[in-house]
Protein backbone atom coordinates (compact mmCIF):
# COMPACT_ATOMS: atom_id res chain seq x y z
CA UNK A 1 0.00 0.00 0.00
CA UNK A 2 1.79 3.33 -0.93
CA UNK A 3 2.14 6.48 1.26
CA UNK A 4 0.49 10.03 0.25
CA UNK A 5 0.27 13.31 1.78
CA UNK A 6 -2.51 14.35 3.25
CA UNK A 7 -1.15 17.94 4.81
CA UNK A 8 1.88 20.26 3.71
CA UNK A 9 3.06 23.15 5.63
CA UNK A 10 5.51 25.46 5.30
CA UNK A 11 6.45 28.17 7.62
CA UNK A 12 7.70 31.75 7.25
CA UNK A 13 11.53 31.44 6.12
CA UNK A 14 14.07 34.02 7.14
CA UNK A 15 15.18 35.57 10.11
CA UNK A 16 12.85 34.49 12.99
CA UNK A 17 12.58 35.15 16.93
CA UNK A 18 11.59 31.69 17.81
CA UNK A 19 13.81 28.72 18.85
CA UNK A 20 14.09 25.51 16.42
CA UNK A 21 11.52 23.53 18.80
CA UNK A 22 9.13 26.55 18.50
CA UNK A 23 9.59 26.65 14.30
CA UNK A 24 8.92 22.77 14.29
CA UNK A 25 5.91 23.04 16.09
CA UNK A 26 4.29 25.57 14.22
CA UNK A 27 4.09 24.12 11.28
CA UNK A 28 3.73 20.66 12.96
CA UNK A 29 0.99 21.77 14.86
CA UNK A 30 -0.39 23.39 11.32
CA UNK A 31 -0.12 20.01 9.92
CA UNK A 32 -2.07 18.48 12.53
CA UNK A 33 -5.15 20.61 12.12
CA UNK A 34 -5.82 20.25 8.35
CA UNK A 35 -5.78 15.95 9.18
CA UNK A 36 -8.48 16.47 12.24
CA UNK A 37 -5.93 15.91 15.07
CA UNK A 38 -6.06 12.23 13.69
CA UNK A 39 -3.70 10.01 16.38
CA UNK A 40 0.26 10.17 14.92
CA UNK A 41 1.98 6.68 15.07
CA UNK A 42 5.73 8.12 14.05
CA UNK A 43 7.44 11.46 14.69
CA UNK A 44 10.26 12.27 12.59
CA UNK A 45 12.23 14.68 12.24
CA UNK A 46 14.92 15.75 10.12
CA UNK A 47 17.46 18.90 11.28
CA UNK A 48 21.13 19.06 10.05
CA UNK A 49 22.70 20.80 13.38
CA UNK A 50 20.21 21.17 16.20
CA UNK A 51 22.71 21.74 19.12
CA UNK A 52 25.45 23.48 17.00
CA UNK A 53 23.08 26.38 15.42
CA UNK A 54 19.70 25.98 17.10
CA UNK A 55 20.98 25.22 20.89
CA UNK A 56 18.69 21.98 21.73
CA UNK A 57 19.30 18.81 21.50
CA UNK A 58 16.58 15.81 21.96
CA UNK A 59 14.76 17.40 19.52
CA UNK A 60 12.10 14.81 19.13
CA UNK A 61 11.13 14.94 22.51
CA UNK A 62 10.90 18.17 23.09
CA UNK A 63 8.63 19.05 19.89
CA UNK A 64 6.85 15.82 20.53
CA UNK A 65 5.56 17.33 23.87
CA UNK A 66 4.69 20.51 22.85
CA UNK A 67 2.39 18.81 20.02
CA UNK A 68 1.01 16.56 22.62
CA UNK A 69 2.49 13.71 20.81
CA UNK A 70 4.16 11.96 23.58
CA UNK A 71 2.33 8.70 22.93
CA UNK A 72 3.73 8.17 19.73
CA UNK A 73 7.27 6.67 18.63
CA UNK A 74 9.61 9.44 16.95
CA UNK A 75 13.49 9.67 15.56
CA UNK A 76 15.90 11.97 14.48
CA UNK A 77 17.00 11.74 10.98
CA UNK A 78 20.32 13.91 9.62
CA UNK A 79 22.17 13.93 5.90
CA UNK A 80 23.65 17.67 6.18
CA UNK A 81 21.77 20.10 3.80
CA UNK A 82 19.17 17.21 2.88
CA UNK A 83 18.07 16.39 6.15
CA UNK A 84 14.71 17.36 5.60
CA UNK A 85 14.57 14.85 2.39
CA UNK A 86 15.99 12.02 4.36
CA UNK A 87 13.41 12.74 7.03
CA UNK A 88 10.60 12.41 4.33
CA UNK A 89 12.03 9.05 3.05
CA UNK A 90 12.41 7.90 6.52
CA UNK A 91 8.49 8.31 7.45
CA UNK A 92 7.79 7.00 3.70
CA UNK A 93 9.29 3.37 4.70
CA UNK A 94 7.44 3.33 7.89
CA UNK A 95 4.56 3.57 5.95
CA UNK A 96 5.66 0.81 3.40
CA UNK A 97 6.92 -1.38 5.81
CA UNK A 98 3.44 -1.31 7.65
CA UNK A 99 5.07 -0.18 10.91
CA UNK A 100 3.40 2.92 11.15
CA UNK A 101 -0.53 4.42 9.67
CA UNK A 102 0.00 7.61 9.72
CA UNK A 103 3.25 9.99 10.25
CA UNK A 104 4.06 13.15 11.32
CA UNK A 105 7.42 14.45 8.99
CA UNK A 106 9.36 17.58 10.56
CA UNK A 107 12.23 19.44 9.13
CA UNK A 108 13.81 23.03 10.49
CA UNK A 109 16.53 24.69 11.54
CA UNK A 110 17.66 27.84 13.17
CA UNK A 111 20.71 29.55 11.62
CA UNK A 112 20.72 33.27 12.94
CA UNK A 113 21.09 32.89 16.66
CA UNK A 114 24.54 32.73 15.86
CA UNK A 115 27.42 34.94 13.99
CA UNK A 116 27.98 34.01 10.26
CA UNK A 117 31.53 32.56 11.07
CA UNK A 118 30.06 30.18 13.45
CA UNK A 119 27.09 29.34 11.06
CA UNK A 120 30.30 29.11 7.89
CA UNK A 121 32.06 26.55 10.62
CA UNK A 122 28.89 24.82 11.66
CA UNK A 123 28.35 24.13 7.80
CA UNK A 124 31.57 22.97 6.91
CA UNK A 125 31.64 20.13 8.79
CA UNK A 126 29.99 18.49 6.25
CA UNK A 127 32.61 18.19 4.13
CA UNK A 128 35.33 15.41 4.27
CA UNK A 129 37.71 16.37 7.10
CA UNK A 130 41.00 17.11 4.51
CA UNK A 131 39.31 20.05 2.97
CA UNK A 132 38.06 20.94 6.74
CA UNK A 133 41.91 21.10 7.73
CA UNK A 134 42.55 23.29 4.86
CA UNK A 135 39.95 25.71 5.64
CA UNK A 136 37.55 24.77 2.92
CA UNK A 137 33.94 26.39 2.92
CA UNK A 138 30.70 25.42 1.11
CA UNK A 139 30.86 28.46 -0.84
CA UNK A 140 34.96 27.82 -1.43
CA UNK A 141 33.92 24.47 -3.19
CA UNK A 142 31.03 25.21 -5.03
CA UNK A 143 33.16 28.06 -6.57
CA UNK A 144 35.27 25.33 -7.85
CA UNK A 145 32.25 23.37 -9.17
CA UNK A 146 31.24 26.23 -11.13
CA UNK A 147 34.45 26.81 -12.57
CA UNK A 148 35.04 23.35 -13.67
CA UNK A 149 31.04 23.74 -15.13
CA UNK A 150 32.12 26.68 -17.14
CA UNK A 151 35.53 25.17 -18.68
CA UNK A 152 33.80 22.01 -19.16
CA UNK A 153 31.01 23.31 -21.74
CA UNK A 154 32.46 26.89 -22.95
CA UNK A 155 29.26 27.71 -20.74
CA UNK A 156 28.51 31.17 -20.38
CA UNK A 157 28.51 32.52 -16.92
CA UNK A 158 25.41 34.84 -17.07
CA UNK A 159 23.28 32.14 -16.99
CA UNK A 160 24.30 31.93 -13.41
CA UNK A 161 22.95 35.13 -13.14
CA UNK A 162 19.55 34.55 -14.94
CA UNK A 163 19.04 31.37 -12.51
CA UNK A 164 19.22 33.99 -9.06
CA UNK A 165 17.05 36.20 -11.59
CA UNK A 166 14.28 33.71 -12.05
CA UNK A 167 14.54 32.18 -8.02
CA UNK A 168 13.65 36.13 -7.04
CA UNK A 169 11.05 36.75 -9.32
CA UNK A 170 9.26 33.25 -8.62
CA UNK A 171 9.93 34.20 -4.92
CA UNK A 172 7.40 36.96 -5.45
CA UNK A 173 4.64 35.18 -5.58
CA UNK A 174 5.53 33.13 -2.35
CA UNK A 175 4.15 34.72 1.14
CA UNK A 176 6.88 32.52 2.97
CA UNK A 177 10.13 33.44 0.80
CA UNK A 178 13.11 35.18 2.48
CA UNK A 179 13.79 36.97 -0.83
CA UNK A 180 10.58 38.19 -2.87
CA UNK A 181 12.23 41.77 -4.27
CA UNK A 182 13.09 40.63 -7.85
CA UNK A 183 16.71 41.65 -8.87
CA UNK A 184 17.89 42.23 -12.44
CA UNK A 185 20.81 40.06 -14.06
CA UNK A 186 23.45 42.99 -13.60
CA UNK A 187 22.72 43.67 -9.87
CA UNK A 188 23.56 39.72 -9.44
CA UNK A 189 27.05 40.07 -11.58
CA UNK A 190 28.09 43.02 -9.86
CA UNK A 191 27.05 41.84 -5.92
CA UNK A 192 29.91 41.21 -3.65
CA UNK A 193 32.59 38.61 -5.23
CA UNK A 194 32.62 35.58 -2.84
CA UNK A 195 34.46 32.90 -4.71
CA UNK A 196 35.20 32.78 -8.12
CA UNK A 197 33.23 33.09 -10.02
CA UNK A 198 29.99 33.52 -7.38
CA UNK A 199 28.88 36.46 -6.28
CA UNK A 200 26.85 36.94 -3.31
CA UNK A 201 23.76 37.12 -4.70
CA UNK A 202 24.59 33.54 -6.53
CA UNK A 203 24.60 32.47 -2.86
CA UNK A 204 21.57 30.99 -0.43
CA UNK A 205 21.39 33.02 2.67
CA UNK A 206 21.50 32.21 6.48
CA UNK A 207 18.26 31.13 7.17
CA UNK A 208 15.25 30.18 10.25
CA UNK A 209 12.18 28.12 8.48
CA UNK A 210 10.54 24.71 8.81
CA UNK A 211 7.59 22.65 7.45
CA UNK A 212 5.74 19.72 7.85
CA UNK A 213 3.98 17.06 6.26
CA UNK A 214 1.32 14.12 7.48
CA UNK A 215 1.67 10.76 5.42
CA UNK A 216 -0.70 8.18 5.41
CA UNK A 217 -1.80 4.80 3.77
CA UNK A 218 -3.30 4.88 0.51
CA UNK A 219 -3.28 7.09 -2.55
CA UNK A 220 -4.25 10.66 -3.04
CA UNK A 221 -3.23 13.80 -5.45
CA UNK A 222 0.54 13.16 -3.99
CA UNK A 223 1.24 10.12 -3.54
CA UNK A 224 4.67 9.34 -2.89
CA UNK A 225 5.93 7.35 -6.23
CA UNK A 226 9.52 7.39 -6.05
CA UNK A 227 12.33 7.62 -3.56
CA UNK A 228 16.05 7.92 -4.35
CA UNK A 229 18.99 8.20 -2.89
CA UNK A 230 22.83 8.75 -4.15
CA UNK A 231 26.10 8.76 -2.83
CA UNK A 232 29.60 10.06 -4.25
CA UNK A 233 33.29 10.50 -2.45
CA UNK A 234 33.27 12.27 0.33
CA UNK A 235 36.25 14.34 -0.18
CA UNK A 236 36.20 16.57 -4.21
CA UNK A 237 39.46 15.52 -4.99
CA UNK A 238 38.27 11.92 -5.23
CA UNK A 239 35.61 12.32 -7.98
CA UNK A 240 35.79 11.56 -11.51
CA UNK A 241 34.11 14.64 -12.22
CA UNK A 242 32.95 18.40 -10.71
CA UNK A 243 31.05 19.13 -13.49
CA UNK A 244 27.89 16.85 -12.56
CA UNK A 245 27.07 15.57 -9.46
CA UNK A 246 27.08 11.33 -9.32
CA UNK A 247 25.17 11.31 -6.36
CA UNK A 248 22.42 13.09 -8.07
CA UNK A 249 22.60 10.81 -11.17
CA UNK A 250 22.26 7.50 -8.73
CA UNK A 251 19.16 9.11 -6.56
CA UNK A 252 17.30 9.96 -9.95
CA UNK A 253 18.01 6.86 -11.41
CA UNK A 254 16.77 4.81 -8.16
CA UNK A 255 13.65 7.21 -8.15
CA UNK A 256 12.54 6.95 -11.71
CA UNK A 257 12.69 2.85 -11.33
CA UNK A 258 10.54 3.08 -8.29
CA UNK A 259 7.99 5.12 -9.49
CA UNK A 260 7.96 3.20 -12.84
CA UNK A 261 8.80 7.29 -14.25
CA UNK A 262 10.73 8.62 -17.29
CA UNK A 263 11.65 12.03 -16.98
CA UNK A 264 9.57 13.11 -19.83
CA UNK A 265 6.51 12.48 -17.95
CA UNK A 266 7.89 15.07 -15.10
CA UNK A 267 5.61 18.58 -15.23
CA UNK A 268 8.36 20.79 -12.59
CA UNK A 269 10.36 20.48 -10.48
CA UNK A 270 11.69 21.72 -7.06
CA UNK A 271 15.80 22.01 -7.24
CA UNK A 272 18.56 22.18 -4.56
CA UNK A 273 19.84 25.41 -5.64
CA UNK A 274 22.15 26.87 -2.69
CA UNK A 275 24.60 28.08 -5.01
CA UNK A 276 23.21 29.38 -8.28
CA UNK A 277 25.50 27.16 -10.47
CA UNK A 278 24.00 23.90 -8.87
CA UNK A 279 20.40 24.58 -10.60
CA UNK A 280 22.11 24.06 -13.94
CA UNK A 281 24.17 20.68 -12.74
CA UNK A 282 21.05 19.50 -10.95
CA UNK A 283 18.80 20.14 -14.61
CA UNK A 284 21.43 18.28 -16.51
CA UNK A 285 21.90 15.23 -13.54
CA UNK A 286 18.14 14.34 -13.52
CA UNK A 287 18.27 13.70 -17.34
CA UNK A 288 15.52 17.05 -18.21
CA UNK A 289 18.28 18.45 -20.66
CA UNK A 290 21.77 17.65 -22.09
CA UNK A 291 25.31 17.95 -20.44
CA UNK A 292 26.16 21.73 -20.79
CA UNK A 293 22.11 22.55 -22.49
CA UNK A 294 20.75 24.02 -18.67
CA UNK A 295 21.87 27.42 -19.21
CA UNK A 296 19.75 28.12 -22.48
CA UNK A 297 17.20 26.48 -21.17
CA UNK A 298 17.09 28.94 -18.64
CA UNK A 299 18.34 31.98 -20.54
CA UNK A 300 15.23 30.67 -23.20
CA UNK A 301 12.60 30.75 -20.58
CA UNK A 302 11.78 27.46 -20.41
CA UNK A 303 12.06 26.51 -17.18
CA UNK A 304 9.53 29.63 -16.24
CA UNK A 305 6.28 28.98 -15.01
CA UNK A 306 5.19 29.32 -18.90
CA UNK A 307 8.20 27.10 -20.06
CA UNK A 308 8.63 23.46 -21.00
CA UNK A 309 9.54 22.37 -17.46
CA UNK A 310 9.11 24.73 -14.88
CA UNK A 311 11.41 24.55 -11.75
CA UNK A 312 11.00 25.92 -8.29
CA UNK A 313 7.77 28.05 -8.83
CA UNK A 314 8.24 28.69 -5.00
CA UNK A 315 11.61 30.66 -5.31
CA UNK A 316 13.92 27.94 -4.89
CA UNK A 317 16.68 28.16 -1.85
CA UNK A 318 17.97 31.05 -3.62
CA UNK A 319 14.49 33.17 -3.25
CA UNK A 320 12.71 31.28 -0.49
CA UNK A 321 15.69 31.10 1.96
CA UNK A 322 17.82 27.67 2.69
CA UNK A 323 17.38 26.67 6.28
CA UNK A 324 19.47 23.81 5.83
CA UNK A 325 17.91 21.15 7.27
CA UNK A 326 14.31 21.91 6.38
CA UNK A 327 15.24 22.78 2.80
CA UNK A 328 14.79 19.26 1.63
CA UNK A 329 11.18 18.66 2.59
CA UNK A 330 10.61 22.31 1.81
CA UNK A 331 11.10 21.13 -1.50
CA UNK A 332 8.62 18.02 -1.27
CA UNK A 333 6.12 19.74 0.61
CA UNK A 334 5.75 22.55 -2.09
CA UNK A 335 5.67 20.15 -4.53
CA UNK A 336 2.81 18.37 -2.83
CA UNK A 337 1.31 21.71 -2.48
CA UNK A 338 1.33 22.28 -6.40
CA UNK A 339 -0.41 18.80 -6.86
CA UNK A 340 -2.80 19.22 -4.35
CA UNK A 341 -4.15 22.26 -5.91
CA UNK A 342 -2.96 24.27 -2.34
CA UNK A 343 -0.10 26.20 -4.07
CA UNK A 344 -1.82 29.85 -4.10
CA UNK A 345 -0.43 32.81 -5.76
CA UNK A 346 2.64 30.01 -6.94
CA UNK A 347 0.13 27.69 -8.54
CA UNK A 348 1.47 26.70 -11.76
CA UNK A 349 -0.68 27.69 -15.22
CA UNK A 350 -1.50 24.29 -15.28
CA UNK A 351 -2.25 22.03 -12.95
CA UNK A 352 0.92 19.29 -12.59
CA UNK A 353 0.38 15.80 -12.28
CA UNK A 354 4.07 14.81 -11.54
CA UNK A 355 6.54 16.68 -10.11
CA UNK A 356 9.94 15.93 -8.68
CA UNK A 357 11.84 17.16 -5.70
CA UNK A 358 15.82 17.41 -5.27
CA UNK A 359 17.79 17.59 -2.54
CA UNK A 360 21.92 17.76 -1.73
CA UNK A 361 23.78 16.78 1.75
CA UNK A 362 26.68 18.33 2.01
CA UNK A 363 28.92 18.99 -1.13
CA UNK A 364 26.60 16.46 -2.96
CA UNK A 365 28.14 13.31 -1.30
CA UNK A 366 24.66 12.53 -0.02
CA UNK A 367 21.88 13.24 -2.53
CA UNK A 368 17.91 12.60 -2.85
CA UNK A 369 15.74 12.49 -5.50
CA UNK A 370 11.45 12.22 -4.37
CA UNK A 371 8.62 11.94 -6.91
CA UNK A 372 5.04 12.53 -6.22
CA UNK A 373 2.39 12.17 -8.48
CA UNK A 374 -1.48 11.37 -8.31
CA UNK A 375 -2.17 7.66 -7.44
CA UNK A 376 -2.09 6.00 -10.38
CA UNK A 377 0.03 8.42 -12.22
CA UNK A 378 1.41 7.51 -15.86
CA UNK A 379 3.31 4.15 -15.91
Amino acid sequence: MPAHLTAACVGRVGRRPEGLVELLSEVGSAALEQVGRRPIDRLVVGTMAAGPLGGVENVVAATAERLGLDPAAGVRVEAASASGAAAFHEGVVEILSGRAERVLVLAGEKMTGVPTEEVTRVLARSLHPTEQSAGATMPALAGLVAQRYLQRYDADPVAFDEVTVQARQAARGNPNAQFPKPVSRDEVAKSRPIATPLHLLHCSAISDGAAAVVLERGEGPATALGLGQGMDAFALVDRAELFSFRATRLAAQRAYEMAHLTRKELDFAELHDAFAPFALIDLEDLGICGGGEAGRWYLEGATGPDGRFPVNPSGGLLGRGHPVGASGLLAIAEVARQLRGEAGSMALPRRPRVGLAQSIGGLAAHNFVTILGAGGAPG
